[in-house]
């Protein structure tokens, strides 16, 4: 997986959640917010960098570093300042990706149209934002625990096609739930050939996930 230098507008809920799951997996994340004690009680195993100011002040954003960034996520909690600060990212700097948060949905079509993706509510907006940004190939449906098991949907890749279910699941590690073919789902056996087109619904661990982006095709 290649690592990727991110900023982060806001260190919020959301804010903190993907700035630490980022980190963790070893990007290089810069923090924005205007509240010097949002700060305050930082993981002392965050290995990013904080800067305190508004996120759509340019002086800011070019001291956190925003000419070379590869990702721009704004999460505040003001739907004017995400959508100002993604559209300098976006227009101003050509970030390659930039995402906001936007709380009232009435907003998000508009700024859709713009080009800037928009997701909301805490935990699902933090996945989806990560999946936008790190692992565009496959989407995160759903966590659990405390995320030590994933449920990832991906389309079949080319090198998947007429191969069994247990050609590609690894016992205790990845395993797929369910596939979706011509828009009905069931449940595979192991003996099930996959298809072209199929949808698949796959049971990862965290610490395999990188073995399934391998087996994927994802670099």
């Amino acid at each position: 997986m290649k690592k990727m230098k991110i900023i982060i507008g806001g260190f919020g809920r959301v804010g903190k959640y993907l700035a630490y799951k980022l980190d963790n997996e070893g990007h290089s994340v810069t923090v924005i917010d205007k509240e010097p004690s949002a700060f305050n009680e930082l993981n002392p195993s965050f290995k990013g960098k904080t800067h305190t100011g508004i996120v759509f002040d340019r002086n800011i954003l070019e001291s956190a570093g925003i000419r070379d960034a590869d990702a721009y996520i704004a999460v505040t909690n003001g739907d004017n300042s995400n959508i100002v600060s993604a559209r300098i990212a976006r227009e101003y700097y050509r970030v390659p990706k930039v995402l906001a948060r936007i709380y009232d949905p009435r907003r998000a079509e508009i700024y859709r149209d713009l080009g800037i993706p928009t997701v909301a509510t805490v935990v699902w907006a933090s996945s989806r934002f990560i999946d936008l940004v790190v692992h565009p190939e496959v989407h995160t449906e759903y966590e659990f625990g405390n995320s030590e098991v994933i449920l990832i949907e991906a389309t079949v890749p080319v090198t998947f096609e007429n191969k069994k279910v247990m050609e590609i699941e690894v016992t205790g590690e990845i395993r797929i739930s369910s596939i979706v073919r011509d828009q009905k789902a069931f449940i595979p056996a192991p003996t099930t050939v996959l298809k072209r087109y199929d949808r698949l619904f796959i049971a990862v661990s965290q610490d395999s996930l990188g073995k399934l982006e391998r087996l994927l095709g994802i670099e």
